[in-house]
């Protein structure tokens, strides 16, 4: 081994070791060391670090955990890859953001403040979110099918906002959104949902993520005790945990949330929040029965926990047989209501609302005006626009029947392959599905299986994620709404090729 060698994989190994810590995972630990090797110049500018397979091998690793830590450094533009001459630090690049080691002192030799308890929590616990930042759209979930987006409608929309817009109208709007917008929310909801609210209990925000955020700053101190399925979101299990909450999974079966599991954590924890997806839980696609959903409201009732009601994709999971909402059954005013345009339209439209008990509206408002503000104006005003003249509704019907055609080719042709894996949903109740996998395979195999469809392309999260507690089972998350049928059919071969090659 050359010296340039030995003297980058000892470092790197060094640096490793120092962030490597129980619940992190290979890939994050092993981009963090580099990236601190990096700003803190012990990699200087042009230094050739090793090739994937050659420090997977040096370190013991497996190269799809390697790939995955270089990947992130390159979207830092940290190294980049040049032909001929394989990795290198980047020439240049700002020194914008300080790593942070678990002893809280930063990187380079100053002296700067401690982060505080908060932002330490959040930092740790980022790697628990499930990040889709990249532009690959293959198989991956919470993506709607964005190629059936009315574009040219809302593009109209928008040219007339602008038309018309006077100058006094580009102030500061409300930062619980404008009264138009909330009021078309609330004829939306009595419309589609059967859910009657006043316009004043609308709040709009930028997404489900926020609206979680507001309600644990609202309500959470530290060690309260919030309930949440188990499995999960990882985002909301990333957020309570961030707010140092005492988290108290709650399992599920057939009905949905199991009370009577729930009923056993709050003899020892005095529950104040409840996280549900009843309409279709997420991961797994069940439906909360109506006499599970009356048993939760009346046990928070007796106790005087809150519910937060995360409805997601309601027009999917509840289509046929419709349930009323925890919401609209509520007589206690404990439910607050979320919703999001952003799974029925696209991602980066960034617009959903809450729907708030008026005894908290007052703090929710008082969060949103120290924080976020408002939503743009004009993204506002194209959505009131959208809904008023029934664009929305004509959308969401197409989204429905295009989801059912996808849904149903994507099942045929996975189930032709003698996989070992059970598919959870065998119906159309979500704009993703489920593989279990059937053998005993751990989570590192699992999370090799995700890195290997990302180098072909395809985008899953890993089931094994969303476990707030142990047992964990193991499988992919897969979406499959946002991928047209020619596609669909093109990369389903490569997908059950490749579960069939490593799941052997």
């Amino acid at each position: 081994m050359n010296t340039s060698l030995s003297y980058s994989v000892a470092l790197i190994k060094d640096a490793f070791e120092q962030e490597f810590q129980p619940g992190t995972s290979k890939y994050t630990a092993l981009y963090r060391a580099i990236k601190k090797s990096i700003l803190n110049k012990d990699l200087p500018v042009d230094w050739v670090i090793p090739s994937t397979r050659k420090l997977a091998t040096l370190l013991g690793f497996s190269r799809a955990t390697v790939i995955t830590a270089y990947e992130l450094l390159q979207l830092e533009k940290l190294i980049v890859s040049k032909t001929g001459s394989g990795y290198r630090v980047a020439g240049t690049f700002e020194f914008i953001e300080q790593t942070v080691s678990n002893d809280n002192h930063t990187i380079v030799d100053k002296k700067y403040p401690e982060l505080s308890v908060k932002g330490r929590a959040f930092l740790n616990n980022v790697s628990i979110l499930n990040r889709t930042e990249n532009n690959t759209i293959l198989f991956k979930p919470g993506l709607p099918p964005i190629d059936i987006f009315p574009i040219n409608r809302w593009k109209n929309l928008l040219n007339n906002y602008w038309r018309y817009i006077k100058s006094s109208e580009l102030s500061y709007g409300q930062s619980s959104g404008s009264y138009e917008l909330k009021q078309q929310i609330s004829n939306y909801l009595k419309v589609n949902r059967a859910v009657h609210v006043s316009p004043d209990q609308v709040v709009v925000v930028s997404g489900s993520l926020q609206s979680i955020y507001l309600t644990a700053s609202a309500l959470i101190n530290h060690g309260d005790a919030v309930a949440l399925e188990n499995p999960t979101f990882p985002n909301v299990h990333s957020i309570f945990k961030s707010f140092s909450a005492t988290l108290l999974p709650v399992s599920c079966d057939s009905e949905g949330l199991d009370v009577r599991d729930l009923q056993k954590s709050a003899l020892t924890h005095p529950l104040k929040l409840i996280h549900v997806t009843p309409t279709n839980h997420y991961p797994l696609g069940i439906r909360m029965s109506l006499n599970r959903r009356k048993e939760l409201l009346e046990f928070c009732s007796e106790t005087g926990a809150y519910i937060l009601e995360n409805d997601y994709e309601h027009e999917i999971g509840n289509q046929d047989n419709a349930l009323p909402t925890l919401y609209a059954l509520d007589n206690d005013a404990r439910v607050i209501y979320l919703g999001t345009f952003n799974r029925l339209l696209y991602p980066s439209i960034r617009l959903g609302f809450m729907v708030v008990p008026k005894q908290l509206a007052p703090a929710i408002g008082a969060l949103q005006e120290h924080s976020h503000r408002f939503v743009s104006p004009a993204t506002q005003m194209v959505m009131g626009q959208f809904i008023d003249k029934g664009y929305l509704y004509q959308h969401v019907s197409t989204l429905k029947e295009v989801g059912q055609q996808r849904f149903e080719l994507f099942l045929h042709l996975l189930s032709a392959y003698n996989l070992p894996i059970t598919i959870l949903q065998k119906e159309f109740l979500s704009l993703h599905v489920v593989l279990q996998f059937e053998k005993s395979v751990s989570q590192k195999k699992e999370q090799q299986i995700v890195a290997v469809l990302k180098q072909a392309g395809i985008v899953v999260f890993s089931l094994s994620k969303c476990f707030v507690a142990t047992p964990v089972k193991t499988g992919l998350i897969v979406g499959f709404a946002t991928v047209n049928t020619t596609l669909i059919r093109k990369n389903v071969k490569t997908l059950a090729q490749l579960l069939a090659q490593y799941l052997a």
